[in-house]
């Protein structure tokens, strides 16, 4: 049942350029690398993004508590379960991309001391470069309405998956049934954003589960405060082909000409030439 919701919800190819914030570090990195790092989506936004889910089912749950549910030991179990494993459970890794690829709150977290850039990747590409990976893509919802909806729907999902079980059993029982909605609840968890970010219009790459990180091609980056785990997403369908960019957005600096240039020369040397051009974002730079 739940896997017919993410199904669903990962269905719709993008249509639009897709954009990709990042400093001047990460333009040459994506582009000498051909390729993007997809976090793991439990460090990304200081996992708040994965707690939103988790108050997303405590409601879910207190709701049918308050209505005098018939199991809510069935619920507790699960809302304790969701907690837990939605932060050390299985990984999936994610990359980020945005419809607009000109937002002021975007240039202030990738563009403070003026060196960012705003890559639009061409959508049919990225679409099938994430097919060949066995990545999925999804546009995030930041409705509340929709996100409960479907909140309810996982819930009602567990019932009927618990059917048949005794009430009052151990908790532990209940977490091994649980299990089996665990892969498909984190994909639905990856692309539930809080509402304040429904400016970023964003859609979210996500990989296959990953089970056992030892035996997964996962390195190691540094974050602001702490390691982050990431994975590769190659950008180009064949070894020869250079990244297919639709478009470029130069972030906020001081220098706009001889940036601009730079930009110009070596996206050129990698073979890149944004089938849109290369444009400067028109946000004045201050120096803070």
């Amino acid at each position: 049942m739940i896997s017919t919701i993410t199904e669903t919800l990962f269905s719709e190819p993008p249509q639009e350029t897709l954009y990709h914030y990042t400093s001047l570090s990460g333009v040459l990195g994506i582009i000498g690398s051909q390729s993007l790092w997809a976090s793991d989506i439990r460090y990304m936004n200081d996992s708040a993004e994965l707690r939103h889910t988790a108050d997303l089912v405590a409601n879910e749950v207190a709701s049918r508590i308050d209505a005098s549910h018939r199991r809510p030991h069935l619920l507790t179990s699960f809302l304790d379960w969701v907690k837990h494993r939605i932060t050390n459970g299985h990984i999936l890794f994610g990359a980020s991309f945005r419809s607009n690829g000109n937002l002021l709150s975007q240039w202030r977290g990738y563009s403070a001391v003026g060196k960012g850039a705003s890559l639009g990747f061409n959508p049919a590409t990225v679409a099938s470069c994430a097919a060949k990976q066995h990545f999925r893509m999804g546009r995030c919802i930041y409705d509340r309405l929709e996100q409960q909806a479907l909140i309810a729907q996982v819930v009602d999902a567990v019932e009927v998956l618990a059917e048949g079980i005794e009430d009052g059993v151990e908790r532990e029982v209940y977490h091994q049934l649980f299990e089996h909605l665990e892969s498909d609840l984190l994909r639905l968890a990856a692309i539930l954003k809080h509402p304040s970010f429904e400016e970023e219009q964003e859609w979210r790459l996500v990989s296959p589960v990953v089970s056992d990180y030892r035996q997964a091609a996962v390195n190691f980056r540094e974050g602001r405060s702490m390691l982050v785990p990431y994975i590769s997403f190659s950008l180009v369908a064949d070894d020869n082909d250079a990244v297919d960019l639709d478009h470029v957005y130069l972030g906020p600096t001081p220098n706009i000409s001889l940036s601009m240039n730079s930009m110009k020369m070596c996206l050129a040397k990698h073979g890149i030439r944004p089938a849109n051009g290369i444009e400067y974002c028109q946000i004045p730079y201050r120096q803070n």
